[in-house]
């Protein structure tokens, strides 16, 4: 195998595939966790509560592993040079949030590629062994591995992309807690 294809080979297996992720630890963490949180109550409001909590959650978010992965699939493919290789779905990914202490990593591993390749930012979340349990009390379940945010133009996007414009300007930096 040509040494190119080898070390991308190699990168899609562990997961180090360096695009658009951002790492969140610690206090970090705890304040974006936060934010979300309250654009979540305050859509909810502004939604009026006419729908049930768990399908109005649907409606906002892509939770589990399968459910984003599909989503994704069927989003446009974007290549290099910003055209569209497929029709547009009804439902596209402003941004996916992963737990980073998926076990075992295989269950994820295919995401961070799949994400790039529909130009979607990816967030990890590390949390000593608890990310999954950060993201699962987000959307009212137990544990989420993987959570994807849906462009829907409500309060949690809004949030979301203060978030990404953020992280943006903070590239590559990672807090930890120690």
């Amino acid at each position: 195998m040509p040494p190119k294809i080898k070390a991308a080979k190699n990168n899609i297996q562990d997961g180090s595939v360096s695009q658009q992720q951002a790492c969140y630890e610690g206090e970090r963490l705890v304040h974006v966790l936060k934010s979300i949180q309250r654009g979540i109550e305050s859509a909810r409001v502004l939604a009026g509560n006419s729908l049930p909590e768990k399908v109005w959650l649907k409606q906002q978010f892509a939770i589990g592993v399968n459910e984003v992965t599909r989503v994704l699939e069927r989003m446009a493919l974007i290549t290099d040079e910003g055209c569209n290789t497929a029709q547009s779905p009804c439902v596209r990914l402003q941004a996916i949030l992963l737990a980073g202490d998926c076990n075992p990593k295989w269950l994820t591993k295919h995401l961070p590629m799949l994400a790039k390749s529909r130009k979607v930012p990816l967030i990890i979340v590390r949390d000593d062994k608890k990310g999954s349990l950060r993201l699962g009390e987000l959307v009212k379940l137990k544990t989420a591995v993987a959570i994807g945010v849906k462009a829907r133009g409500s309060d949690i996007n809004q949030i979301m992309e203060g978030i990404l414009d953020a992280d943006e300007l903070n590239q590559g930096a990672v807090l930890q807690l120690q």
